[in-house]
């Protein structure tokens, strides 16, 4: 990977942060007239073929039949359950909603951290900022369960989805951290694309799309974003959030956590005419700060615990 210099640090954020952040926006307009699992399988299958083409560029071809047992249980929870909830839920919701609640993935990573022992319990800033994310998901949620509908699209439906889909997503994420993959990570994420692609495909022939399905009606602005859905999302997204790993404080990659649900939203209104309420502006206010403490809150424990364990350490 390229030398990290201050102006190619700068870039992959800006990559991150607007690329993540506008992939709702592009999956509203792929799904105008392409079948929401059919559109996200093809997706991610051919950013898996992109991927691995990457991956063996680097000379990174072996891979174990546990890793690919591993990509396709990751590729199920991320892929089918996570991506593809969000991509239905948007058939009911607007996406600048979709990206707020999918915001408490991180809220959910505690939780089921403790759940599970394999991480303490939270500490109270920690439970602040868990309490104050659900305050703000209560808050998206409450007016849609009062009402059966909104303009014929059944927001609680959405909603309900995507809750679900994320809380999937974050049991995944915790496996991924503790199961063993390839070596190199350009190889695991195009296993895993794979792996989900096929799975999200299957999930849409079985669910009847394919008789939906009519290529000729397929409008220019829904496979323009499909193509950016491809290579501008999925692969030039993951590229720089990989790059920045290796590169910077995880804490300070981990901000896409709540910089992507205010692009998403922002994007919402600019381009697809959706409105950013008062009550969706506080909500956004909590789940974001929330999110914001507990990231924050997480990181700084640990650098305290390494440093504790450093000065620990017998001198040589």
């Amino acid at each position: 990977m390229a030398a990290p210099t201050r102006i190619r640090i700068i870039i992959a954020f800006v990559a991150l942060y607007l690329v993540w952040g506008s992939t709702y926006l592009g999956i509203r307009f792929a799904i105008e007239t392409i079948p929401p699992f059919l559109m996200a399988g093809a997706r991610f299958l051919l950013a898996g073929m992109i991927m691995i083409a990457i991956a063996w560029s680097q000379g990174a071809y072996k891979s174990s039949w546990a890793n690919w047992r591993v990509s396709l249980v990751v590729g199920a929870c991320l892929l089918l359950a996570g991506n593809g909830g969000v991509t239905i839920s948007e058939q009911y919701i607007d996406t600048g909603l979709a990206a707020l609640i999918v915001a408490i993935v991180p809220i959910y990573i505690v939780i089921l951290s403790w759940a599970t022992g394999m991480a303490p319990r939270p500490a109270p800033i920690v439970w602040l900022g868990l309490v104050g994310g659900f305050v703000g998901v209560g808050i998206l949620i409450g007016p849609a369960l009062r009402s059966s509908s909104n303009g014929g699209r059944h927001a609680a439906i959405g909603m309900s989805i995507l809750l679900v889909s994320s809380f999937i997503w974050s049991a995944g994420s915790l496996y991924s951290r503790s199961a063993k993959h390839a070596a190199s990570p350009f190889l695991t994420a195009a296993q895993q694309m794979l792996c989900g692609g096929l799975l999200l495909l299957l999930t849409g022939i079985v669910a009847g799309e394919m008789r939906r399905f009519h290529p000729a009606s397929v409008s220019i602005l829904s496979l323009a974003s499909f193509i950016y859905l491809v290579i501008i999302g999925a692969v030039v997204g993951y590229t720089a959030y990989i790059w920045l790993l290796r590169h910077c404080d995880p804490a300070k990659v981990a901000t896409y956590a709540y910089v992507n649900p205010i692009v998403a939203v922002l994007l919402g209104a600019a381009f697809a005419g959706e409105t950013v309420t008062p009550r969706v502006l506080i909500a956004a206010a909590l789940i974001i700060g929330s999110v914001a403490i507990v990231i924050t809150a997480q990181q700084l424990k640990a650098k305290a615990e390494r440093a504790i364990g450093a000065a620990l350490e017998p001198a040589d």
